[in-house]
């Protein structure tokens, strides 16, 4: 999967709460490192292939520098890689991560009755369609 050294968050395209998430690290990613794919694309059943099937159901996937990340690393690494004030929140990591991946689930588990589901995958602007992969 060619990202050219970028991080790569892979994320559930139907999610609502996903695709703010995506939208949230677009406004903060000031050096627009970050390159993005659905899990439901040809690029995410690909990272779903190497991943072990238990990580990927409700879980968002960061790619960097050659290692998957799934639930709450993947998360905690986004806010680090953002950098300013959000990479103070990667100091989280000190917690055992069956403690923050117990949270990351209940959320996952909730993710559409709490934030809904769309009928349809993201489909980005023009303006970002560079950092999306197929």
């Amino acid at each position: 999967m060619d990202s050219n050294g970028h991080p790569v968050l892979f994320f559930d395209g139907e999610c609502n709460l996903c695709n703010g998430v995506v939208q949230f690290i677009i406004r903060h990613d000031k050096h627009k490192r970050f390159r993005f794919a659905q899990l439901q694309s040809e690029a995410g059943k690909r990272a779903q292939a190497i991943i072990s099937d238990k990580e990927v159901p409700g879980s968002v996937v960061l790619l960097f520098q050659g290692q998957y990340f799934t639930k709450s690393a993947a998360a905690l690494h986004v806010l680090r890689l953002l950098g300013g004030g959000w990479k103070l929140c990667y100091s989280g990591i000190v917690f055992p991560r069956y403690f923050r991946d117990w949270i990351y689930d209940i959320i996952a588990r909730n993710r559409y009755k709490w934030f809904g589901k769309r009928d349809e995958c993201m489909v980005p602007t023009p303006e970002l369609k560079e950092r999306f992969l197929a």
